[in-house]
């Protein structure tokens, strides 16, 4: 029997070309909650929908309930037309991480998505090393300058190119991946 990971990686690797990514918002929470539930439906209860718990990761606590919705409302607010604006949105949606599972799989695919909306662009994902990838994430809460000179190397124009997506998404589950070597 196939694993959450499995079974919500295979799902990803089916949006490229499908129409269920054409029917996604684009850069809103409602859009976010879509990815989330495409990707995890079946798999978890909560499948798209915002968490009601308080969660923390590596001694990080992520936004608290009882704030999330406002959180959510102001993030959705936020420009999201230039690659700043958008690395900007990406972080504090990162720090609000709406759902108890699957928060940054989710918003790769819905970064990907804004990027190529306004920009024509994506993350060639394949060129983002894992570790100063979550170092960068890690400290965005503080400032994401660093996450954007490193997603920014890691641009490209070939939206519409499936290895880069295929490759992309297998590269967003690596990241998930406990780092055995430390």
């Amino acid at each position: 029997m196939k694993n959450v990971d499995e079974v919500s990686k295979e799902r990803a690797l089916r949006l490229f070309g499908s129409e269920e990514i054409t029917n996604f918002e684009i850069g809103t929470t409602y859009g976010l909650k879509q990815v989330h539930k495409y990707l995890f439906d079946g798999l978890y209860d909560f499948a798209g929908e915002v968490r009601t718990k308080n969660i923390s990761k590596g001694g990080f606590r992520f936004a608290n309930t009882l704030y999330l919705q406002e959180i959510l409302a102001k993030i959705e607010k936020m420009l999201d037309t230039t690659f700043e604006q958008i690395i900007e949105k990406y972080a504090e949606m990162n720090i609000a991480h709406p759902f108890m599972e699957g928060n940054g799989r989710s918003m790769r695919i819905w970064l990907d998505l804004i990027l190529k909306k306004h920009l024509g662009k994506c993350i060639d994902w394949q060129k983002v090393d894992k570790n100063e990838y979550l170092s960068a994430m890690i400290r965005s809460h503080v400032n994401n300058l660093e996450l954007q000179v490193l997603l920014h190397t890691a641009l490209t124009k070939k939206v519409n190119d499936r290895e880069v997506f295929m490759k992309g998404i297998e590269q967003s589950y690596y990241y998930e991946e406990p780092d055995l070597t430390r």
